[in-house]
């Protein structure tokens, strides 16, 4: 029996560094937990902020912690065209020439000059996950989602992440939970 692991829609959110939540909600500001996520340490906060671009914005966008070393803003491709960006398809952290946005919070705003991606479908796994299910980090995957609609899905080009400080589940994007039908416990396979 193929080795399965849980598929998470991440919706659109914003990561930011300390520098930048207190231009937007005050100096010494802290984020605030809403909810843990399933990555160790990660959570949603209590935050939101506006998101700015050059045809409309986006009101009420969750900010998740910790803070970060850079700012980096995660929209569907949806999303991005619907306030007028181009943002291209990257894996976290890789924000170099990305699209550019305005970010408002309570306090003030900020103005990127990059950091908008299309966050790359991927798999978060530890070094004991990659061995059982014998992959390696940066390798590229098709998996296999079947969201009991129907509507079963392989989902290609799917990067793995591979980091003892995670846990083992696949990220895809609004669009892509959408296109697939996916809603609340989802389960992926990798079949190539």
């Amino acid at each position: 029996m193929a080795k399965e692991f849980m598929v998470e829609t991440s919706a659109r959110h914003v990561h930011v560094t300390q520098e930048t939540l207190e231009k937007l909600f005050g100096k010494g500001y802290q984020l605030t937990v809403k909810k843990e996520l399933s990555q160790p340490g990660q959570y949603a906060s209590n935050e939101r902020v506006t998101v700015v671009g050059p045809k409309r914005e986006l009101a009420n966008v969750s900010i998740l912690g910790p803070c970060r070393k850079a700012n980096q803003v995660e929209l569907s491709a949806t999303d991005a065209r619907s306030i007028g960006l181009v943002a291209p398809v990257r894996e976290s952290g890789d924000t170099a020439g990305s699209a550019p946005c305005k970010l408002v919070g309570p306090a003030g705003e900020v103005e990127l000059t990059e950091g908008v991606i299309v966050a790359k479908r991927h798999i978060h796994m530890t070094e004991a996950d990659a061995k059982e299910f014998g992959v390696t980090n940066g390798q590229i995957v098709d998996v296999l989602v079947d969201c009991g609609t129907g509507r079963k899905t392989v989902f290609g080009d799917t990067v793995i992440r591979v980091s003892n400080s995670y846990a083992l589940a696949m990220h895809i994007d609004t669009d892509e939970s959408n296109a697939a039908g996916c809603a609340g416990a989802v389960k992926g396979t990798i079949v190539g």
